[in-house]
């Protein structure tokens, strides 16, 4: 239950074994990851998942993922103000409710950013099937473009963009964050000409039956789709390397939202419109599928999926940074090896971190298929907002005074609210997703007494104290 101080926190902010991390991102870049870790397979593909569980009600789904967002996204946006460091929901549980329960969060974390990317690297082969298929007739054989259990082998492509990520991370945080501001411009650029295109196969009829698996489909779907907004918190693994945390973090988290919550709900109602409900699950790139359906062309179908897959990549790259600046701090904390937490002194990037997740995260991708991965990220996700959201609440108590750029209105109703809205999603997901997120952490519990609690630093004074 040995809780880290914040000051020591922020203190040891951006050090690492053999150099440090460099702040370098203002609050556009900071807004770019955290779109471009939210913005991505979550609308290009797994709606084609989400529809069927929920009908035409979908939207609803989208709205009721994006409120159970923002709730929590209220309380991150105080942490991430209060406490501007790399660990994201790891370190503000570290500061407050313990290093048992610092750990647990952690080791979800690793759940919902590693398992994150190889679910979307699964969607980004989709996308670049129906790309090859549209430009030079030709597509990559199942055998090698899906896992084990949908008909393949090995996801080549799902391994290949990881290992592209990893080649960028390995440049440095500043040259990562210019290249996904590019292509996060490209995906909304992308859904928007979706939307334009789209509305004009509109069908008023496909929302006759609006709600045809009632209520509990609505909440079904909303589980599955709470994946689409996970990325939110990608801003506040940046902690160490934004120029002005403080003020930055909570606004790029907050005004990220707004704008991925605005085009999901657009863009889902103009998909369901001109494609009746029944007719999505029969493919991951669906959207494409209706550009092609509405204008009777190949050509408008290609586009989107040119630009699906550069999207896609973006969140890839965003989200893999996101897992190794978590890495990195628990690393710097003593719970994990500390080769996660070795920083180049030329590009100031985690470089054994980077290369040894990418790798990891793009084995999973090419073995396990996109659902499976994509229900057990929604849980480990919601465990952990769920955990920041008694966080802000607890610091409140505890520490009254600190000084705080962002602060949760009706505190603490509005935590207990997100609280309640994440445990609620979490038991709309299936028994199986249940059983996976109990032995993760089963074996996460096994580590931490093994290895972390024996290792952790917290044991040792501060340098200022010896």
């Amino acid at each position: 239950m040995r809780r880290k101080p914040v000051e020591r926190l922020v203190a040891e902010g951006g050090q690492g074994e053999g150099g440090s991390l460099r702040r370098s991102l203002g609050l556009w870049q900071l807004t770019m990851i955290s779109i471009g870790a939210t913005l991505g397979t979550g609308i290009f593909v797994v709606l084609g998942e989400a529809v069927p569980k929920a009908g035409p009600a979908v939207t609803l789904s989208f709205v009721i993922a994006g409120l159970t967002a923002l709730f929590s996204a209220l309380s991150y946006a105080e942490l991430a103000g209060t406490i501007p460091v790399a660990g994201s929901s790891y370190s503000y549980a570290y500061a407050t409710m313990g290093e048992l329960i610092a750990w647990i969060c952690g080791w979800c974390l690793v759940l919902e950013y590693g398992v994150s990317v190889a679910a979307v690297a699964v969607g980004w082969g989709e996308y670049l099937n129906e790309l090859l298929d549209g430009t030079i007739g030709v597509t990559i054989p199942d055998a090698l473009s899906a896992p084990p259990g949908d008909g393949g082998i090995f996801n080549l492509p799902a391994l290949i963009v990881v290992l592209l990520a990893m080649a960028f991370l390995l440049g440095g945080a500043r040259e990562s964050a210019r290249a996904n501001t590019i292509m996060v411009a490209v995906k909304i650029a992308a859904l928007v000409l979706f939307c334009a295109i789209g509305v004009q196969g509109f069908r008023s009829g496909n929302y006759e039956h609006f709600m045809p698996l009632g209520m509990a489909g609505v909440s079904a779907a909303g589980a599955t789709l709470f994946f689409s907004y996970i990325g939110f918190d990608a801003a506040s693994t940046a902690g160490e390397e934004a120029k002005n945390a403080q003020r930055d973090l909570p606004r790029a988290i907050m005004l990220s939202l707004v704008i991925v919550t605005a085009l999901y709900v657009l863009v889902a109602a103009v998909a369901v419109g001109a494609k009746p409900w029944q007719r999505f699950g029969d493919s991951e790139a669906a959207l494409a599928q209706i550009m092609r359906e509405v204008t009777g062309q190949s050509f408008w179908g290609t586009l989107l999926a040119f630009c699906a897959v550069i999207a896609i990549a973006s969140v890839v790259l965003t989200v893999l940074y996101g897992q190794t600046r978590i890495l990195f701090a628990m690393s710097r904390d003593g719970l994990v090896p500390k080769v996660f937490s070795r920083v180049h002194p030329r590009t100031g990037a985690p470089r054994a971190n980077t290369v040894i997740v990418s790798l990891f995260c793009g084995v999973l991708a090419a073995a396990i298929p996109l659902g499976q991965l994509a229900d057990a990220t929604s849980i480990g996700t919601l465990f952990a907002f769920g955990l920041v959201n008694i966080a802000v609440v607890v610091l409140r108590r505890t520490r009254p005074g600190m000084s705080r750029t962002f602060r949760v209105p009706f505190s603490p109703v509005l935590p207990a609210v997100g609280l309640g809205l994440c445990v609620w999603m979490m038991g709309s997901l299936s028994a199986v997703t249940w059983v996976v997120f109990g032995v993760w952490m089963a074996v996460g519990l096994v580590v931490y007494f093994l290895y972390g609690h024996r290792r952790s630093r917290l044991a040792e004074p501060a340098p200022s104290e010896k």
